[in-house]
């Protein structure tokens, strides 16, 4: 019988889940049996899948499931070193030349376990069938606003965390920008088809930002592009690949510039396709804002995992959109799973 394990989430902030009780309902009807672990934070409560019928396992207890169960996180593992010899779904990070993926595919190739990325979980053309993109965009450009109101005060952006509901964040957010003796400021949205676009360019509106909106047709030239650096703000949604332009290079922060904030919501600091090589590293919940430049400041915020500010409404949504996915793990050889499988061992080190 296939299992599917969810594990409790271990990185600090992250209450976000990627099945929610009704879907683990759905999966027990296909005749997939699921195990949840028990965890202190996750933002849906356990009782939901002890009521659809679940078995319950205790936190952190994946490293001793059976070897057959298929361990369904989102976020990175502890990086411990140990050999990994199951079967992972979550977000791995690791295909695209970061420096920490290459020290888990080790991890991976030594215990003989797989990896399905949760980024390269793709249909037959290619779309990837469920991300998190429109709550990131959403969450980041509301913490680049925020880095950018505090930059009108005088200071840099003070910690986030997370909020009930996406009412209870325009409500702080938009009393914050109302204090402030200031118009409101200007926005720049690349990847404005997408879904993380779409998220960061309603936020924006939805506070009365003024938002320029390009996509790929607008980039095509491969750069540069000083549009970008007449903004006050610029929420990049796109993607770090093979070919992905530079948006802002590191000579911007000598030039002639209204740009005193970033939101690389993408955020692949340390890839080497990363379009934003102002920076070298996420910033955090505690810390949003790196500032890396003075005169004029400019801050960057890149937290890479936003979803987790709005982790009911995000968990819902991905959830919901990875559902049908999950219900075909009972064949891992086609389809969405082999796919995924194929793109793991195409990066697995020889």
């Amino acid at each position: 019988m296939t299992h599917l394990w969810v594990r409790a989430e271990q990185r600090p902030n992250e209450e976000r889940v990627g099945l929610t009780p009704e879907g683990a309902k759905a999966l027990l009807g296909a005749g997939i049996k699921v195990t949840v672990e028990e965890s202190s934070v996750r933002a849906i409560p356990l009782q939901g899948y002890i009521d659809a019928g679940c078995d319950i396992a205790a936190e952190n207890a994946w490293p001793d499931a059976p070897k057959d169960a298929i361990i369904f996180g989102l976020k990175e593992l502890p990086e411990d070193g140990t050999p990994l010899p199951h079967r992972h779904i979550m977000f791995g990070h690791a295909f695209k030349g970061q420096h920490s993926g290459k020290a888990l595919l080790e991890r991976f190739k030594a215990g003989g376990g797989t990896l399905y990325d949760l980024e390269y979980l793709v249909d037959e053309s290619g779309r990837r069938v469920a991300a998190f993109g429109y709550w990131a965009g959403y969450a980041g450009a509301a913490v680049t606003l925020k880095t950018w109101a505090a930059q009108q005060r005088g200071e840099i952006c003070g910690p986030v965390g997370v909020y009930s509901g996406k009412d209870a964040l325009l409500a702080e957010l938009g009393a914050e920008l109302d204090a402030l003796a200031t118009t409101r400021p200007c926005a720049m949205v690349i990847g404005a088809l997408g879904r993380v676009g779409t998220g960061a360019a309603d936020l924006c509106e939805a506070m009365g930002v003024t938002v320029t909106k390009w996509d790929m047709a607008e980039t095509a030239s491969g750069g540069p592009f000083p549009q970008i650096l007449a903004h006050d703000l610029f929420l990049n949604c796109i993607f770090a690949r093979p070919g992905t332009p530079v948006f802002v290079p590191r000579e911007a922060l000598e030039q002639d510039r209204q740009l005193t904030a970033i939101g690389d919501v993408a955020c692949d600091p340390d890839s080497d396709y990363n379009p934003v090589p102002v920076y070298t590293e996420a910033t955090t919940w505690e810390a949003p804002a790196l500032r890396v430049a003075e005169t004029p400041v400019l801050d960057v915020m890149a937290i890479d995992n936003l979803p987790s500010m709005l982790p009911i409404e995000s968990s819902q949504d991905y959830a919901a959109q990875l559902l049908s996915s999950l219900l075909t793990l009972t064949d891992l050889h086609t389809g969405v799973w082999g796919r995924a499988e194929t793109t793991f061992k195409d990066h697995l080190p020889g």
